[in-house]
């Protein structure tokens, strides 16, 4: 899809892979290392959590950046919001971002570029799979001011609460399957044969 307004460039949003978090929903729940480096098997292989997101995004072909814990440390308050305004201040010249929890090992790279795809046309965009909301969150570079400024963990609710996202219905269960407990950790493996590619 070209952006509009430069023909033949292709609309390349930033994928922010957020993964500043400390766990703590999994840690309480009985899990007993860092979420994001918990292992998981598919088709590709035993990786971890992060690992299986970043290949993800890697395949997608769309620019990427992590943001780490190390990245956000400076902040005093931290959460998700703090992490994306940390993302996008990394990545300011980007069109766009899709917003990606790192906790989401079954999603797919089409879905990434499916969201990419519909945020050039629309200002935010988010997938729904059997409607429910899922990731990545994508949200043009008109949104820039109002993310930068996010702290805490609030996300990007408020940005989506201005501009009502464009909802893009998706068949993949790796929008919404996050391993926030060892549970879901366990479904997400249950599942990740027939969903490995």
């Amino acid at each position: 899809m070209a952006h509009p307004g430069l023909p033949g460039v292709m609309f390349k949003p930033t994928v922010l892979v957020l993964a500043a978090g400390q766990g703590e929903r999994f840690r309480a729940a009985g899990g007993h290392t860092d979420k994001l480096q918990s292992l998981l098997t598919t088709a590709r292989g035993t990786r971890t959590v992060l690992e299986h997101v970043v290949a993800a995004v890697q395949a997608s072909g769309l620019p990427w950046h992590v943001v780490t814990a190390r990245e956000t440390r400076h902040h005093a308050v931290q959460g998700m919001g703090t992490s994306i305004a940390t993302g996008v201040a990394a990545t300011r010249h980007a069109p766009g971002w899709l917003i990606l929890p790192a906790d989401l090992p079954l999603l797919r790279p089409e879905s990434l570029r499916a969201v990419a795809q519909a945020l050039a046309q629309h200002v935010t965009v988010a997938p729904t799979v059997q409607g429910q909301r899922g990731h990545p969150v994508g949200l043009q570079a008109l949104c820039r001011d109002e993310l930068l400024a996010l702290r805490g963990d609030q996300g990007a609710r408020a940005v989506l609460q201005r501009h009502a996202p464009h909802l893009l219905a998706l068949q993949d269960v790796g929008c919404v399957l996050d391993v926030d407990t060892p549970d879901l950790l366990a479904q997400a493996q249950r599942l990740a044969g027939p969903f490995a590619s």
